[in-house]
Protein backbone atom coordinates (compact mmCIF):
# COMPACT_ATOMS: atom_id res chain seq x y z
CA UNK A 1 0.00 0.00 0.00
CA UNK A 2 1.18 3.52 -0.69
CA UNK A 3 2.54 5.38 2.31
CA UNK A 4 0.57 8.58 1.73
CA UNK A 5 -3.04 7.50 1.29
CA UNK A 6 -5.56 9.95 -0.13
CA UNK A 7 -8.40 9.03 2.26
CA UNK A 8 -8.33 8.91 6.06
CA UNK A 9 -10.95 7.45 8.40
CA UNK A 10 -11.29 9.93 11.25
CA UNK A 11 -14.18 8.37 13.18
CA UNK A 12 -15.84 4.95 13.43
CA UNK A 13 -18.98 3.97 15.31
CA UNK A 14 -20.12 0.36 15.58
CA UNK A 15 -23.48 -1.10 16.52
CA UNK A 16 -24.88 -4.64 16.39
CA UNK A 17 -24.93 -4.85 12.58
CA UNK A 18 -24.26 -1.19 11.78
CA UNK A 19 -20.96 0.54 11.14
CA UNK A 20 -20.57 4.27 10.47
CA UNK A 21 -17.31 5.84 9.28
CA UNK A 22 -16.40 9.47 8.62
CA UNK A 23 -13.80 9.68 5.87
CA UNK A 24 -11.79 12.72 4.75
CA UNK A 25 -10.31 13.21 1.30
CA UNK A 26 -6.89 14.57 2.23
CA UNK A 27 -6.49 16.36 -1.13
CA UNK A 28 -9.75 18.33 -0.98
CA UNK A 29 -10.67 18.20 2.73
CA UNK A 30 -14.22 17.05 1.85
CA UNK A 31 -15.90 14.84 4.48
CA UNK A 32 -17.85 11.69 3.56
CA UNK A 33 -20.01 9.37 5.67
CA UNK A 34 -20.06 5.64 4.95
CA UNK A 35 -22.79 3.54 6.56
CA UNK A 36 -22.87 -0.25 6.46
CA UNK A 37 -25.96 -1.96 7.88
CA UNK A 38 -26.35 -5.70 7.40
CA UNK A 39 -25.96 -6.39 3.69
CA UNK A 40 -26.55 -2.76 2.66
CA UNK A 41 -24.23 0.24 2.58
CA UNK A 42 -23.97 3.75 1.29
CA UNK A 43 -21.60 6.68 0.93
CA UNK A 44 -22.60 10.34 1.06
CA UNK A 45 -20.91 13.72 1.07
CA UNK A 46 -21.47 15.46 4.41
CA UNK A 47 -22.89 18.97 4.11
CA UNK A 48 -23.06 22.06 6.34
CA UNK A 49 -26.19 24.00 7.28
CA UNK A 50 -26.17 25.75 3.86
CA UNK A 51 -25.96 22.50 1.89
CA UNK A 52 -22.31 23.05 0.93
CA UNK A 53 -19.82 20.18 1.26
CA UNK A 54 -18.33 19.95 4.74
CA UNK A 55 -14.61 20.68 4.37
CA UNK A 56 -12.08 20.05 7.14
CA UNK A 57 -9.11 22.34 7.57
CA UNK A 58 -6.58 19.81 8.81
CA UNK A 59 -2.83 20.01 8.30
CA UNK A 60 -1.81 16.73 6.66
CA UNK A 61 1.91 17.58 6.48
CA UNK A 62 2.55 15.70 9.73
Amino acid sequence: MPKDKRFEIIETQNGFLTEIKVIIDKETGVNYMFVHDGYAGGLSVMVDENGDPLVSEIDYDE
